[in-house]
């Protein structure tokens, strides 16, 4: 079913541009490109093993940031088409949306940070951006992808403004507060109507795809569900309408439909706030004073209760604590061990340092680290450990 681009979409032959000024494509849209630069970009690859909860998993069925991304992908593209929306620009926050994350998820990102302190901190959502722009190295023009503003105003925003009224406790991180000064990205401002639908697809996909990885892991049973009333009612209903079918079709066919209501959440309520807000274009959607893409307020009750869930039985789990705890260890001893002596990096790390434990040198380790791959973190620090690097 094809649909026609609504008016507040935002709109590729309005695109504001690119850093720096290129052609254009005969053949593709700007946000095409922005997608396909992406999908062909290193950081992109590194993302199949990346964490997504689990270090490393031994087993081959646990999501990882690559898979993770498609999901989010095929989400937001199901809802952008659903809402008019422009689907490249879409696909490409989708993909894009967690190239900063470092190896180990959460627990990396809380070891940089620490190790960052001195130097303005570290967040993922500002290593994305610092990726995109700066540190991918394909073109010999430039560095970076030179995406369009859009795709970089969407990252940038896609958890809302960063700074003026709305911007609730969000502020503006070095690397996006640099690339605003360059290239504004109205940060005060909500995102595009698309950054907003990649921002709740994802949102549905860790939510619901973490509950199958929890169960699959044997970390919580489905009867320890029964904490969660709307997902205790769906594996009711799926066990009442196929009594004789195994588990796994039952857990696979329970998270299909939990994902479909949320999906189907956020189309009924974001055409009531389109109805009522009547927006002409993506920047009357930018100029709100709250998101235009949303759950409902009983979805949303619905998304606390799971997220409630999932933080105290799975991310506080032991076994879970206890690798984070290992992986924040590591992520530190790297750090350390090459701020404290950068001429251990490879090139052409190594030549952009300029001492030991300096802000400079701090701020290539970090790139550097927080580009690495789980496995690659770990031989690097067992090399390491035993001295054999």
């Amino acid at each position: 079913m094809d649909l026609a681009i609504a008016k507040y979409a935002t709109q590729a032959a309005q695109s504001r541009g690119r850093v720096h000024s290129e052609p254009g494509s005969r053949r593709r849209s700007p946000f095409q490109r922005d997608r396909d630069r992406i999908i062909h970009a290193t950081a992109f690859r590194r993302l199949k093993h990346k964490t997504q909860v689990f270090i490393a998993p031994e087993g081959d069925h646990f999501r990882t940031r690559l898979t993770h991304s498609l999901e989010v992908s095929q989400i937001a593209r199901a809802l952008s088409r659903t809402l008019g929306l422009d689907e490249d620009l879409t696909e490409a926050l989708a993909l894009a949306h967690d190239f900063g994350h470092p190896p180990f998820g959460h627990a990396g990102e809380e070891a940089l940070d620490i190790a960052m302190t001195a130097f303005g901190g570290f967040d993922h959502n500002d290593q994305t951006v610092r990726v995109l722009h700066s540190l991918e190295n394909r073109y010999p023009g430039y560095d970076g992808l030179n995406l369009t503003w859009e795709s970089l105003e969407g990252v940038a925003k896609h958890n809302g403004p960063l700074s003026g009224p709305f911007a609730e406790g969000r502020i503006k991180t070095p690397s996006i507060a640099a690339l605003d000064a360059l290239f504004s990205l109205e940060l005060d401002t909500f995102a595009g109507p698309e950054a907003q639908v990649a921002a709740i697809a994802d949102d549905i996909a860790y939510n619901n795809h973490d509950l199958d990885d929890g169960l699959r892991a044997g970390i919580f049973a489905i009867g320890d569900l029964n904490q969660v009333p709307h997902v205790a009612q769906a594996f009711a209903e799926v066990r009442s309408e196929f009594p004789s079918v195994d588990e796994t079709r039952i857990v696979h066919e329970t998270v299909r439909r939990l994902i479909g209501d949320m999906v189907e959440d956020v189309i009924a309520e974001t055409e009531k706030r389109l109805t009522a807000a009547k927006p002409a274009s993506a920047a009357d959607i930018r100029h709100l004073d709250r998101p235009m893409v949303a759950f409902s307020t009983a979805m949303s009750e619905k998304e606390r209760a799971l997220k409630g869930f999932l933080f105290e039985r799975m991310y506080r789990h032991e076994s879970v604590v206890s690798e984070t705890d290992r992986a924040r260890g590591i992520i530190s001893a790297l750090f350390e061990c090459f701020a404290g002596e950068p001429e251990r990096l490879p090139d052409p790390w190594r030549r952009s340092t300029d001492g030991r434990n300096t802000a400079q040198t701090a701020r290539v380790v970090c790139d550097y680290v927080a580009g690495m791959t789980d496995q690659f973190a770990l031989r690097l620090h067992r090399r390491i450990s035993e001295g054999k690097y």
